[in-house]
């Protein structure tokens, strides 16, 4: 068996654009291939072919024929390039190296230009050829340590591909050779005594250019490495998150795996502080768990039985045990990466016509500087002149800086966006996202929670059988409805009967058979093909739909029984984040296979331009298809199977992440958070990425457009400008630093919906934690224990949860810098206590009563609750009280101690806040 197979190459010694262009003309002309997508930023290429034509051989040799390697991803070879951190070391030790004999080079030729000390004999006439010998001496290493330039540039040209290190190569060499043939000129000139030879030659050797030429280009790659290692950051911190070993239980005991080795079915246990190795479901135990690398959301998630976690999430309280059900390429952090990585080795739109110009500029620059060579020599103005332009022109042309434009800016916004639970899976629709003109949305699940409940029962039944009816009928049913009343009915205590015959009518409802009766379910539309009476039930439904509940019919085969309703609340930043789509110029249409008078109700909330209800699945691709027919572009955002052929049809299809599998491989985008505000931040960050792209694009035609002509010496005659072969290599070297450092600056980038999400968070949680405060302050009874393990806003809101969770604790602040946590006490025991801290994950470090002495003081003078606040702040503003309980109705203070106190500090204390107290022995 055969046919068309994609394949992920690494490519070696690409330099430049130039040498992206040759390597893809190689592969692209070869019988058997349709497309080959090469990237200089990853040095990797993937290729589209028919493995019955061709195989990885043939690619591989047709890459090695024009002077590159290759070898399928990932498999070593002896040649294999050196990694990203090595190469960058490699680059570092040529820079010192150079710099070092360039240095020495350049003050011998220069030094006296600026008064600097120099042996006399350099400067002689008589010492010419030891002056120029000497910078020979001295730029030969220079040459040899950057050797990888000649090697690279010269096999470029016997194989008919030059790339931009055959541009440095024959500036740097022409520069040498000219030197050389300079001392044999001086040499002539000694041995015939023609002294205006000598001089002609002495000061104009070159030898210092071309060594400068390959430092300063050392210089701009080793600059361009280290920026490009930065934009790779992104995806390898996201490949340092996956983890590499596992815990696993066999047979009872705790057996450390390497990742690779953990199976489908395996039991996990996850401790404090460990990441969770694979994708699973909970099956003991109980955590909170921060999957913000993989979401980007910054607040930890609780987890018990039955939640599902995901990989890379870490573990923040609890220990927890759970089953493996996605493992290796499968897991949520491992798609993440080959996504980010698809991303990083597509090709966005707007680089082709960059890739189109690098393709010839190599062979354009060398024909230019052949040009200005002979135009000058025909002007008369010599042979030093013109070979001066002409080595400028050689080494100030930067097919790099095109070559980067795209890629760098792609690799970086890719980095970003996963960052913020965003995954585009191809630079295309990052590119073409905030060129979108309409956005649809789905309804259930994307506008709103997706988690339905039951609101309205409406029936003329004994209601506990008609729930059971209800129940039983949904049994089977996967929609999120169907699951609202499962949840009533487990709460209810129903017990559900079998159903058989079962049967599910698309966009319509259910029927089927319980205790050997036939019954339906479904809605308005369902009910009126099966032709059932629906009594007085259609009024109660219209009217709950204007609530914006959502009603089903319940029926046997003659006439309804009654409606169950439920209702979908929208999430709480689903308005926020239209309004700022609104804003944005775009117009939002909601589709969905409600009612139309429960679409109206939710529409009005949450202000979408428009509302087209009642539609089925293949209903909404025929609005969409209306919109794309008008000349609109379509962004389809949904979650569920039913959504996939939308997300397909439309011109990008966005899924948010608690969807579907079906849904999220249908979709372009990729929303992990599932927060309708994403989609803004997913617009914003496409636009700046653009943007981006266009000034790097602009910088890069726009400096070999003016640099160049200016290399080439068109301002000479008119103003006596005349660049330099040094100072047209640091230009050339800095334009590439330019491109690369000007799309780091997207790393800054913080798009609005980020910004907002993460400002309602912080902000409801301090709201709620001084709340409680204020209601702590008011109390009677306060307790305060001290709990070690909290290590964020999270572990607190746990604690006190734990403790509010047992029913005798109220308005419990915790806080995790002094490791307490304070709460109003209605009876709670030191060891009810002790087991909801526990069980939370926690430790305590001093529980109620403990190692605390206890004082009773008798008061007398208090005749309110305000006097009874007075007392008490009196006693607890003294260093060592722990708590005090007032009680105004047996004028009793009761104080606990954290250390012995006298009696009459306790008494003076109440007597100066104008009571009379004693002790009570």
């Amino acid at each position: 068996m055969g046919g068309n197979m994609e394949k992920k190459f690494d490519v070696r010694g690409m330099t430049c654009s130039t040498c992206v262009a040759n390597v893809t003309k190689a592969v692209e002309r070869l019988d058997g291939v349709s497309t080959a997508n090469v990237n200089l930023m990853t040095n990797s290429m993937k290729v589209n072919f028919d493995e019955n034509k061709i195989n990885d051989d043939e690619i591989i040799r047709a890459v090695e024929k024009i002077g590159y390697g290759a070898s399928p991803a990932g498999e070593k070879t002896k040649s294999q390039d050196k990694p990203v951190d090595d190469r960058e070391r490699a680059l570092k030790n040529r820079l010192i190296s150079s710099s070092i004999f360039m240095l020495i080079l350049m003050y011998i030729a220069m030094g006296h230009m600026v008064h600097l000390p120099t042996p006399g004999i350099f400067h002689r006439r008589e010492g010419a050829i030891i002056f120029a010998f000497s910078q020979f001496l001295l730029a030969l290493p220079v040459v040899y340590i950057n050797r990888a330039f000649y090697i690279s540039g010269f096999k470029g040209l016997k194989n008919r591909a030059p790339n931009m290190d055959s541009l440095v190569a024959i500036g740097s060499l022409a520069a040498l050779v000219y030197g050389i043939f300079a001392i044999y000129m001086m040499a002539y000139g000694f041995g015939h005594g023609d002294m205006g030879l000598v001089d002609a030659y002495k000061d104009n050797l070159y030898f210092e250019s071309s060594a400068m030429i390959l430092t300063l280009i050392t210089v701009g790659k080793y600059l361009e490495e280290k920026s490009k290692n930065k934009t790779r950051s992104s995806l390898e911190k996201l490949m340092d998150l996956a983890p590499k070993m596992a815990t696993v239980l066999e047979d009872g005991k705790e057996v450390v795996k390497n990742i690779e080795d953990v199976r489908v079915g395996d039991i996990l246990l996850v401790r404090p502080g460990e990441s969770v190795a694979v994708d699973g479901k909970v099956i003991e135990g109980a955590s909170s768990l921060d999957e913000s690398a993989v979401t980007g959301e910054s607040i930890p998630v609780q987890k018990s039985v039955g939640d599902r976690v995901i990989s890379a999430s870490i573990n923040t309280t609890g220990s927890f045990k759970f089953q493996a059900e996605k493992v290796g390429e499968d897991t949520t952090i491992s798609q993440i990466i080959k996504l980010v990585d698809e991303a990083n080795q597509s090709k966005a739109p707007i680089a082709k016509l960059a890739d189109k110009i690098a393709g010839i500029f190599v062979p354009t620059v060398l024909i230019i500087a052949a040009a200005t060579f002979g135009i000058w020599m025909a002007l008369g103005y010599g042979f030093e002149n013109a070979l001066n332009f002409a080595i400028s022109v050689l080494v100030i042309s930067c097919p790099c800086a095109l070559g980067l434009a795209t890629p760098v800016s792609i690799m970086v916004a890719t980095g970003k966006s996963a960052d913020f639970g965003l995954l585009f899976k191809n630079a295309e629709v990052l590119e073409n996202l905030h060129k979108i003109d309409v956005i649809v949305m789905d309804k259930t699940g994307t506008i709103t929670e997706g988690k339905p409940i039951l609101t309205d029962i409406v029936t003329d039944l004994d209601q506990d059988e008609f729930l059971k009816i209800a129940g039983s009928l949904e049994k089977n049913s996967q929609h999120p409805l169907a699951f609202a009343i499962l949840n009533y009915a487990e709460e209810k205590n129903i017990n559900l009967g079998e159903i058989t015959n079962f049967n599910s009518v698309s966009g319509r409802g259910l029927n089927g058979e319980v205790a050997g009766k036939k019954y339906l379910a479904g809605n308005l539309e369902y009910m009126l093909e099966e032709k059932i009476d629906l009594k007085n039930f259609r009024t109660k439904a219209e009217e709950l739909a204007r609530q914006g509940k959502t009603s089903m019919y319940f029926a046997n085969d003659r006439e309804v029984m009654g409606i169950i309703s439920v209702k979908d609340l929208p999430k709480k930043s689903s308005k926020d984040a239209i309004k700022l789509l609104r804003d944005m110029g775009k117009k939002i249409i909601m589709l969905t296979g409600d009612n139309e008078k429960t679409a109206e109700a939710i529409a009005g909330e949450i202000g979408v331009d428009e509302t087209l209800a009642g539609l089925l699945p293949q209903d909404k691709n025929k609005e969409i298809d209306k919109i794309q027919k008008s000349g609109k572009k379509v962004l389809m955002i949904g979650d569920g199977i039913n959504d996939a052929p939308s997300l397909a049809k439309a011109d990008i299809g966005m899924a948010i992440g608690h969807g579907t599998d079906v849904a999220i491989e249908s979709s372009d985008v990729v929303l992990m958070r599932s927060d309708l505000l994403d989609v803004v931040s997913a617009l914003e960050l496409s636009k700046a990425t653009i943007k981006n792209i266009k000034e790097n694009l602009f910088w890069a035609f726009f400096y070999n457009t003016i640099g160049i002509p200016i290399a080439a010496g068109l301002l000479f005659p008119a103003f006596g400008i005349k660049l330099s072969p040094m100072f047209a290599a640091f230009a050339m070297s800095m334009s590439s630093v330019f491109v690369v450092n000007n799309a780091l600056r997207l790393r800054r980038f913080k798009p609005r919906g980020v910004k907002r999400s993460l400002e309602e968070s912080n902000s409801a949680r301090e709201k709620e934690k001084v709340d409680k405060q204020k209601d702590l302050e008011k109390s009677e009874k306060i307790t305060r224990i001290e709990v070690e393990g909290m290590m964020c806003g999270h572990c607190e809101k746990r604690v006190a949860d734990a403790l509010e969770k047992t029913g005798k604790a109220k308005n419990a602040v915790a806080n995790h810098e002094n490791s307490s946590v304070e709460f109003i006490d209605q009876g709670l025991s030191p060891e009810e206590i002790k087991n909801a801290i526990e069980e939370a994950g926690y430790k305590i470090v001093k529980n109620k009563g403990e190692d605390n002495m206890e004082k009773i003081l008798n008061v007398e003078g208090m005749s309110c609750n305000h006097c009874k606040a007075s007392v008490r702040k009196a006693l607890e503003d003294l260093d060592g009280v722990r708590e005090a309980d007032v009680s105004l109705e047996d004028k009793k203070a009761r104080v606990e101690l954290d250390k012995d106190l006298a009696d009459q500090v306790l008494v003076k204390a109440v007597e100066d806040a104008g009571f009379s107290a004693k002790i009570e022995k």
